[in-house]
């Protein structure tokens, strides 16, 4: 693990503790160059499908994309940091548990819009206009018409 700070690559191990799942494992480590401490995080590699792009480029799975598309959506809303994190876990253990070896960013979107609108009206609406590619104000107006007249059933977590 290189230093954050000098680039060093050799670092001992201070402390190894379990996540509140057990499912992550946080470092902490200090670098023997520099000494200076750094937490890392170690998380089982599970098989994700590859991820098939609107024009069919196929890349693979990446976490964060979803996390920081998520975390825009929720930007001053009250939705907490934890219930951001389960959401993505719960997406992406719903991608592992498929059979599928490739999944459409158009699944993905839809996936994440059904979770999000149980948690927060708003964020749905934000993440549904950069999804579908809202052109003009008559788009969220049917959006939130849609919303409104069909309710979904509210989980709602912060």
């Amino acid at each position: 693990m290189k230093c954050p700070r000098c680039g060093h690559v050799d670092n001992k191990v201070v402390d190894s503790r379990a996540g509140k799942d057990g499912d992550v494992i946080r470092r902490r480590r200090e670098c023997l160059s520099c000494a200076r401490r750094f937490t890392t995080y170690e998380r089982i590699e599970e098989e994700l499908p590859l991820v098939v792009k609107r024009d069919g480029r196929r890349e693979p799975y990446d976490r964060q994309k979803i996390l920081s598309g998520i975390r825009k959506a929720c930007e001053k809303r009250p939705v907490s940091a934890d219930t951001i994190e389960h959401l993505v876990e719960a997406l992406e253990q719903e991608f592992q548990s498929g059979a599928e070896k490739e999944i459409s960013t158009i699944r993905i979107g839809e996936r994440v819009m059904a979770k999000l609108v149980q948690v927060d009206d708003v964020a749905y609406v934000r993440f549904a206009s950069v999804y579908r590619q809202f052109k003009d104000v008559s788009q969220f107006v049917e959006e939130i018409r849609t919303l409104i007249s069909e309710p979904p059933g509210r989980t709602t977590k912060s």
